[in-house]
Order: structure tokens, then sequence, then C-alpha cells
């Protein structure tokens, strides 16, 4: 059964950094053959795409430019660095994995197979 945990999630002031982590495992999963995703879910608000990495990496417009993602295929551990934070970026965030294929929209939440139970972010301002 594949699992995806995340971790780094707390409160922090406006202006300031975070480092998301994913930890992937399973007994058939192939880290490597997978586009990792990040989603985020704000109160009141629905699932949104945040980024997405297998070759290349993908952003939505609001994170550009402040937000990095990136994986280690030996651990098996996708991050997300979260530069500049603002309030708006407090959400739950989610890890995502989808199995890769260049016909796959990874900014659509319905191209993902497999999903981590989230972790809080908070931005004070």
């Amino acid at each position: 059964q594949v699992q995806l945990v995340e971790s780094g999630g707390e409160l922090v002031q406006a202006g300031g950094s975070l480092r998301l982590s994913c930890a992937a495992s399973g007994g058939t999963f192939i880290f490597t053959e997978h586009t990792m995703g990040w989603f985020r879910q704000a109160p009141g608000k629905e699932r949104e795409f945040v980024a997405a990495l297998h070759w290349n990496a993908y952003y939505t417009d609001s994170v550009k430019g402040r937000f990095t993602i990136s994986r280690d295929n030996a651990k098996n551990t996708v991050y997300l660095q979260m530069n500049s934070l603002k309030p708006e970026d407090t959400a739950v965030y989610y890890c995502a994995a989808g199995y890769f294929n260049p016909r796959r929209d990874y900014s659509d939440a319905a191209d993902y197979d497999y999903w981590g139970q989230g972790t809080q972010v908070t931005v004070s301002s």
C-alpha cells in the first residue's frame, strides 16, 4: 500500500520560510515513475494546484519566484521550499503522486493516484 507522509507545516510570520517534505513508501511504488505534486486547500476554498515535478517543474502563478519544488529520488522524498510567505498561503498542503504520463495535466488533482494526509501551514500577518 502506497503511503505519502507530509511534514514541515507550522505557524510562521509573513515574509518567513518553510520547507515541506513528503516521503513516499509502499512495496510496489517506484518513486521515479511518478510525477510528484503539491496542492493546497484553504478554509472554504477548493483544493488548488501549487507545484509539480517530474523532469520539469511547474508552478501556479501565485507562487512563482517564491516556492521551489525538488525531489530526492534516493530518499523517495519531494520537497516544497516556500519563501516570502504571505497570509494568503495559509492552507493545508497536500502531497500527491501520479504515474508519469506526458498526456496528463499535472495541475489537475484528478490526474494524481495517491495523496498524503496534509500538513497545516499558517502564515500570520
